[in-house]
């Protein structure tokens, strides 16, 4: 038995291809014809830009991953071969991806246009506007991952070989949602507001097979697939724009998060209070088990984020909430995201008998509002993501104090302390003896980009 949908024929369109050199990548159909535009000869490299020709490059091609360095940076230093290694294969892509590069200390107006408060920052340009690249910097899995922002918005699959190309291509980092049974229409809007976050496809036509392996039994179904994490949900719905996407934000993390920088990043975007669990080793046995059984909690609780950190792997996280070696683990607290958490008076440890009952214990003494409010003991990864907007006014203020500070406290400042980075220089205030300049600008900090 098979599922069909029929579709409505495509409208066929005059393609108009430009005759340009086989190892260059083409600008784009409406750069090409603007008047006065800079033709860049690519050739599968990292192309430097200045003041001068930034704009003019962000307007010729249709996609560009632009890397804002800065000479001095360690962290620039290291990613920079990661660029040039994945380069040539973007540049070959069907839809071709530019990478560039620009000293961000140098040509500060263009740091300052897009924002720049760190090093190294990428964003990638998609039809000249920007957005953070946020994703893997190693060059094989970087290629994969930019290949999304050039693919689709929703791509139609007309084969259970299609299916099966579509999820393999579209790898682990992403969550993948297939509407089997549907109409491309019913989640095209959606799979353009979530397309940076996630894969979108419909099924027009799969087998038994297909139904049995991705474990939904009628259609229409849209099914969630995380397969880093071999997580499965399927949607039957009502279909309309509401329900559909809360079923989406839902199901972009997986039903238990472990904590890392990566994954803090995507939780600054969830609105929902997060149920941290915090055990001693995350890769221990007994860890294992238990973050099964939080697994379990999630799926019936989904109006909450489920995660855990382990001691041993994220102490520096953890002690933010005031636990330490000494202290006895595991426990189970509510954080919002930011500055406050919540314990639940009586179930915050979790001993080792019948686990599953003293998680349901928690989540009901929370409910029912036995909770105790704390705040956090130093500032965490996430706080300080959410602080940057609103943050920026003030750190100008902040900075031009600090330059007043500096000049008259130490009078002739030379060219090379110019260059410490903003962020850099709040350290200088914050501080009241200032660490050598090559040690500040080296330092990482919980803020600081990362490769």
């Amino acid at each position: 038995m098979r599922f069909s949908v029929s579709r409505p024929p495509l409208l066929l369109s005059t393609i108009i291809l430009l005759d340009l050199f086989s190892s260059t990548v083409p600008i784009s159909a409406a750069a090409a014809a603007a008047a006065g535009a800079e033709r860049f000869e690519v050739e599968g490299k990292v192309i430097e830009l200045d003041e001068s020709n930034f704009d003019s490059a962000i307007s010729s091609f249709d996609y560009v991953l632009v890397d804002f360095y800065a000479p001095w940076c360690g962290h620039c230093k290291r990613l920079a071969p990661e660029l040039d290694a994945a380069a040539p294969v973007l540049a070959g892509l069907k839809e071709p991806i530019v990478i560039a590069k620009i000293d961000a200390d140098k040509y500060r107006r263009i740091s300052s246009k897009y924002e720049i408060d760190g090093f190294p920052t990428l964003k990638i340009f998609m039809h000249g506007v920007p957005t953070e690249y946020y994703g893997p910097r190693k060059a094989e899995i970087l290629i994969r991952f930019l290949k999304k922002f050039v693919a689709p918005d929703v791509a139609v699959l007309d084969s259970d070989t299609a299916i099966s190309a579509f999820i393999s291509d579209a790898g682990t980092f992403f969550p993948i949602y297939i509407g089997f049974g549907m109409d491309e229409s019913i989640i095209s809007k959606l799979g353009v507001k979530y397309k940076k976050k996630a894969w979108f496809a419909v099924a027009k036509d799969f087998s038994d097979s297909i139904m049995e392996l991705h474990d939904f039994d009628k259609v229409p179904a849209l099914v969630a697939l995380h397969p880093n994490y071999n997580e499965r949900s399927t949607f039957y719905g009502p279909f309309d724009d509401e329900f559909l996407e809360t079923f989406i934000k839902q199901n972009l993390l997986p039903l238990c998060v472990p904590i890392n920088s990566e994954t803090l990043k995507l939780l600054k975007d969830d609105e929902r209070k997060i149920v941290l669990t915090i055990v001693e080793d995350e890769d221990d046995g007994k860890s294992r088990e238990l973050i099964k059984l939080l697994k379990a909690g999630a799926s019936a609780n989904r109006d909450v984020v489920f995660a855990y950190a382990g001691l041993r792997q994220r102490e520096d996280f953890v002690e933010t909430f005031d636990i330490s070696q000494k202290s006895k683990l595991p426990k189970m607290l509510v954080w919002d995201g930011n500055e406050e958490y919540f314990t639940v008076i009586g179930s915050e440890i979790i001993g080792d008998e019948d686990q599953g009952t003293q998680i349901t214990h928690f989540l009901a003494g929370y409910r029912e509002g036995k909770t105790e409010a704390k705040k956090i003991t130093g500032p965490s990864f996430l706080s300080f993501i959410n602080s940057l907007v609103g943050f920026k006014l003030v750190f100008i203020v902040i900075f031009l104090i600090a330059v007043l500070v500096l000049i008259l406290t130490i009078g002739n400042v030379d060219d090379d302390s110019s260059r410490v980075s903003r962020r850099e220089s709040r350290n200088i205030i914050a501080s009241s003896n200032s660490s050598s300049k090559q040690e500040a600008e080296e330092v990482h900090r919980s803020g600081d980009k990362e490769d």
